[in-house]
């Protein structure tokens, strides 16, 4: 089947994808647009996969300051090149991370970075939220562990709902930027301050 041009160029708008691959991804869903970019989605995630094993030591140390000075941010992304730390796309991610950390708070980059000792005390909330609850043990083990998942997307950064997309995390984001970078791209570390926090 002949792709339009316009169509690959819509794709690539869209996606940040290259226009080979594109062009690839309309031919295999015969031209329908969303099941092109589930293409993109799945053939991304492979690319990703391989790329996440290669060291990131390049990159960016970034602050931004909120509100008046109210609350400040500061944040290192790291990336493979100097390159990319320098490009449009890199720096335009980090804008994004800074935002999401000033606007939704996380605690933690992601769920491995949880202590054991605040991973255990946020179980023990939910097992006396469910002490009266007449349901099989099971089915209570089953409904904390959703609790634990839904307390993730409030508490670590890489799982929250992206502030401008909701349908999609932080994480889904990042996945979207080292497929444009072509680079291992991660957040290492964060740190947010709040006027009078802790007073």
């Amino acid at each position: 089947m002949a792709i339009d041009s316009k169509l690959v160029k819509e794709l690539r708008e869209m996606t940040g994808a290259g226009i080979l691959d594109c062009k690839n991804a309309l031919e295999s869903s015969n031209g329908d647009m969303n099941g092109a970019i589930e293409y993109l989605k799945k053939r991304n995630q492979a690319a990703v996969v391989k790329k996440m094993s290669r060291e990131a030591k390049d990159g960016k140390i970034a602050s931004y300051i909120h509100g008046d000075g109210r609350i400040g941010v500061l944040v290192e992304i790291n990336s493979e090149t100097d390159f990319v730390a320098r490009s449009e796309g890199f720096q335009d991610f980090v804008k994004e991370v800074m935002l999401q950390i000033t606007s939704m708070n996380p605690k933690y980059l992601k769920p491995e970075d949880i202590p054991e000792a605040d991973m255990a005390a946020q179980k023990d909330i939910f097992m006396g939220q469910m002490e009266d609850v007449k349901k099989p043990e099971e089915v209570k083990a089953k409904i904390i562990e959703g609790k634990m998942a839904k307390w993730f997307t409030e508490v670590c950064l890489l799982e929250q709902p992206y502030i401008r997309d909701d349908s999609k995390k932080v994480k889904d984001l990042l996945t979207e930027v080292v497929g444009r970078c072509g680079e291992n791209i991660r957040v290492r570390r964060f740190m947010r301050f709040e006027l009078g926090e802790g007073l």
